[in-house]
């Protein structure tokens, strides 16, 4: 987590909602490691996630990441969520829980349904609090430049 956390706090530097997320391989070597670029890219689906599991794939040579594992900062969403179900990734660790737009634990709750592909193991709360800190900073930071304008 915190090498997602690391990558969290470059996207905040970027202007770009602080989430990060790392995808380690079954032997525990990191092989992708990905900030929020939606901004920047102008591209609605580059969340952390949808980014690491692209570079994982394309690492992997393949659609699928069995015995993978994501580290992310935020409870990812909906889209996240289906994606990760579709990479058949091993686990989901992630940090703060996202009561507005997860799709794990909340909303969605896209692995409960019956129309999920795959299950993976989910462990939240990790660093938890560093990472609602870290997204608490940034909307706080983000609500004063906007009323200075």
């Amino acid at each position: 987590m915190t090498q997602a956390l690391t990558e969290a706090r470059a996207a905040a530097a970027r202007g770009e909602v602080p989430v990060g997320a790392v995808i380690v391989d079954p032997t525990g070597r990191v092989v992708a490691a990905a900030g929020n670029r939606t901004r920047e890219l102008n591209d609605p689906t580059a969340h952390a996630e949808i980014l690491t599991l692209r570079a994982a794939c394309a690492a992997a040579g393949s659609e699928r990441l069995p015995g993978h594992d994501l580290y992310v900062t935020l409870e990812p969403c909906a889209m996240c969520a289906a994606a990760l179900a579709a990479a058949r990734v091993r686990r989901i660790y992630y940090g703060a829980s996202d009561p507005k737009s997860g799709g794990v634990a909340h909303g969605a709750r896209v692995f409960s349904h019956p129309q999920a592909h795959h299950v993976p193991e989910i462990y939240d709360g990790i660093a938890a609090d560093d990472c609602a800190d870290l997204l608490r900073t940034f909307f706080a930071a983000q609500r004063k430049a906007g009323a200075k304008e």
